[in-house]
């Protein structure tokens, strides 16, 4: 039979924790975590983001790269939406108003909000095909093309 040494036996190696959750960043900035861990002696490290969640240019290193997104998009898109011109708003009012309908009947009959025919009404909605051809269907006049309605 071997011998073995009367000396200690100990282990050589430190305990590893398997089941503790690692802690979230969101946990990590937490006031409260930050003043316990300055508290407990731990080294804590704070940064401060000049700009940070602004919208302004970027440095003026970068500046000559960087393009203003605003300017980008006046460029290739119009500024100004179309709105609802005013032959069909009247077009829509005169013939709601020959069925004896209100703006709430109107919009129950197409499936829309009463504020969508408002809009409408008053010119302030962008054209929706879709949404003029459910009122001509109602209506029984014609919103779209080169006939429309002079009711």
């Amino acid at each position: 039979m071997p011998s073995r040494s009367a000396g200690v036996i100990s282990q050589d190696w430190e305990p590893i924790v398997l089941n503790r959750r690692r802690q979230r960043t969101s946990e990590l900035r937490d006031p409260k975590a930050v003043n316990q861990a300055i508290r407990a002696g731990a080294v804590v490290e704070t940064v401060k983001k000049h700009d940070a969640g602004s919208n302004k240019k970027a440095s003026s290193a970068l500046s000559g790269a960087v393009v203003n997104a605003r300017k980008l998009d006046e460029q290739t898109e119009p500024v100004a939406l179309d709105r609802v011109p005013a032959e069909v708003r009247l077009a829509i009012q005169k013939a709601r108003i020959a069925k004896k309908l209100s703006q709430v009947d109107l919009a129950k009959a197409i499936c829309e909000k009463p504020q969508v025919v408002q809009e409408y009404e008053s010119g302030k909605a962008v054209p929706n095909q879709a949404v003029l051809s459910k009122m001509e269907r109602i209506l029984e006049v014609k919103l779209r093309g080169k006939g429309i309605a002079k009711a």
